[in-house]
């Protein structure tokens, strides 16, 4: 679900703030996705996961957001900075511009159990989805 529905302004600018010096920490150059785990009770907060590459969820964020993650990336990776990339979507912001949502998307998994059969239909930690969908709206109800 982007955006976030549950975080505070105050926890939304924290995570954004570690991520931030977090790739800055590793020399990121280009795309990166960091994943947290937040206790809900306080501001203590772990880090998963980073993974400073594209990944299947980059297309799909850059269709949600209007930001065109693979086109930056490769633009930085060719040394050119952020203020002298134009955003291939907009054409008229530069790479600069940090996306603002004022509608929700989600995005949630395609299962077709007829496909496999024999595999159990209870969800755990393997994947079985065949695809996904992405929906825009509004709002989130």
């Amino acid at each position: 679900v982007a955006p976030s529905q549950t975080l505070s302004n105050r926890e939304y600018n924290l995570l954004r703030t570690t991520a931030i010096n977090v790739i800055r920490h590793f020399g990121v150059v280009g795309e990166c996705n960091i994943q947290y785990a937040l206790n809900p009770h306080s501001e203590q907060y772990y880090i998963i996961e980073v993974n400073a590459r594209l990944s299947r969820s980059s297309a799909l964020a850059s269709k949600a957001t209007g930001y065109p993650l693979a086109y930056v990336a490769a633009k930085l990776a060719l040394g050119i900075p952020l203020p002298k990339i134009k955003n291939s979507v907009t054409g008229v912001t530069t790479a600069c511009f940090e996306p603002s949502l004022d509608y929700c998307v989600v995005k949630i998994p395609r299962w077709d159990l007829s496909k496999f059969s024999r595999v159990s239909t209870k969800i755990g930690s393997s994947m079985k989805s065949v695809g996904e969908v992405m929906a825009i709206g509004r709002k989130f109800e």
